[in-house]
């Protein structure tokens, strides 16, 4: 993939009691030469969660004198039990990097081990140099890159197709057209997991993702400051979308990716005819349908251009997935970085995950037609910001997912919400 600017909040990221066991975040190196590690990744079930067994069983085979222990802990749950950790000193040696604010905030506070002089060779020939930019702080790289992310919908070809939709939309006028051609066809239009706060969060980031500049969106992710008034337009935008009623019944308790009755769930029993979501998605809805394979109708479309807006048109929202070594860990720590950035196990990692793996020789593996159309779309973006929850930091970030969800349940009006963000802000 090209090198872009990937937007990672933090000045200088712009290129673009846990009831958990076994959390030593020192590593174990005894006078044997033995090595213990401890790794946290967020697939609890499933192919993803056996792509974890088998790499690990791999690595530990070809290093004799290495054990990892692995946890593995639901998504949603992720971000506090680990930051928990990292605070009492206790983290993992391995863990699941979300990048942006989030790595900014763990190198100044001394929780990351550098890996900028630990990349392997190969790695750093197959991995985009904007990959690794994503990944990125003060000039060192603190995570390794595993997969590409960006957002889009998610939808049931045949669904659409019963709708009478030949075209995927390319504007919100389209979307609002299809939602209204969905309903009509006794389908939910669009599945959200309002529950989970962020899945709701990306209605908004995608909104602001195209009435706002990128240099807006990179000022904002250092300042916080949420004066101009393309993040009011954005809250206005989703407000008025969202009083076309185009989501499912009960969004507002609907999980994102648990269970037949998550907003992913209701996509792979079609129940519902699109989603919004990250690329991981295709992997999470396949684990959902009846018989737990992919869905053979499955099919994407980026989020749908917006007239007047200040945001390039083609910009993408989403980000790269990695994964850091805490600054105790063992050497052997960014050995298995390595390894499983490796060609082979990125080969894994898409057919366990059914996500575009980060390394270009694993990616000639791609076959599926929506992956492939992924791919060109963010290999060719202008413009690819983070997640806006991890650009922002943890407090900012969640702030705004929850106030997104306020606004969605009618609990306040656009202006509301931007002062709720912006005192969220103000309180640091």
């Amino acid at each position: 993939m090209k090198a872009k600017k990937i937007l990672t909040g933090a000045a200088l990221l712009v290129v673009g009691a846990l009831g958990l066991s076994a959390c030593s975040g020192s590593g174990d190196a005894g006078s044997n030469g033995k090595v213990e590690m401890t790794l946290w990744q967020n697939s609890t079930t499933g192919a993803g969660q056996q792509f974890w067994k088998d790499a690990i069983a791999a690595f530990e085979k070809a290093n004799p004198n290495v054990t990892i222990t692995m946890q593995s802990v639901q998504n949603e749950d992720m971000d506090g039990k680990l930051q928990t950790a990292l605070n009492a000193g206790d983290a993992p040696d391995i863990f699941l990097q979300r990048g942006g604010g989030k790595l900014a905030a763990m190198v100044q506070a001394g929780q990351l081990m550098d890996l900028t002089d630990k990349i392997s060779d190969t790695a750093k020939s197959e991995i985009s140099e904007g990959s690794f930019k994503a990944e990125t702080y003060q000039d060192k790289v603190w995570a390794m890159p595993l997969a590409v992310l960006p957002s889009g919908f998610w939808y049931s070809s045949d669904l659409f197709t019963k709708a009478g939709i030949t075209t995927a939309p390319t504007t919100i006028s389209d979307l609002e057209s299809a939602v209204g051609k969905l309903k009509s066809s006794g389908v939910a239009p669009i599945a959200l997991g309002g529950k989970d706060a962020w899945p709701a969060a990306h209605w908004y980031y995608n909104f602001a993702l195209r009435e706002c500049s990128a240099q807006t969106l990179e000022k904002t992710g250092d300042s916080k400051d949420f004066s101009d008034g393309c993040w009011l337009k954005a809250a206005e935008d989703l407000n008025d979308f969202a009083e076309t009623k185009p989501f499912n019944e009960g969004f507002l308790t609907t999980s994102a990716q648990q269970g037949a009755g998550s907003s992913a769930g209701l996509v792979a029993n079609h129940q519902a005819a699109m989603e919004l979501m990250g690329a991981w998605d295709p992997g999470v809805i396949a684990s959902l349908t009846p018989d737990e394979k992919p869905l053979p109708d499955l099919a994407w479309f980026p989020f749908p251009e917006i007239s007047g807006g200040q945001g390039e048109p083609g910009a993408m929202m989403g980000g790269v997935d990695g994964y850091s070594c805490s600054v105790k860990a063992p050497k052997e720590c960014a050995d298995f970085l390595n390894f499983i950035a490796s060609a082979d196990q990125q080969k894994a990692y898409y057919a366990a995950f059914s996500a575009p793996p980060v390394n270009k020789t694993a990616q000639a593996a791609v076959k599926e037609p929506y992956l492939q159309e992924v791919l060109a779309a963010y290999n060719k973006a202008p413009f690819v910001s983070q997640w806006l929850d991890t650009v922002l930091g943890q407090n900012v970030g969640n702030a705004l997912n929850v106030a997104v969800v306020d606004l969605l349940a009618g609990k306040s009006d656009p202006k509301q919400m931007i002062q709720s963000v912006t005192d969220a802000a103000k309180k640091g």
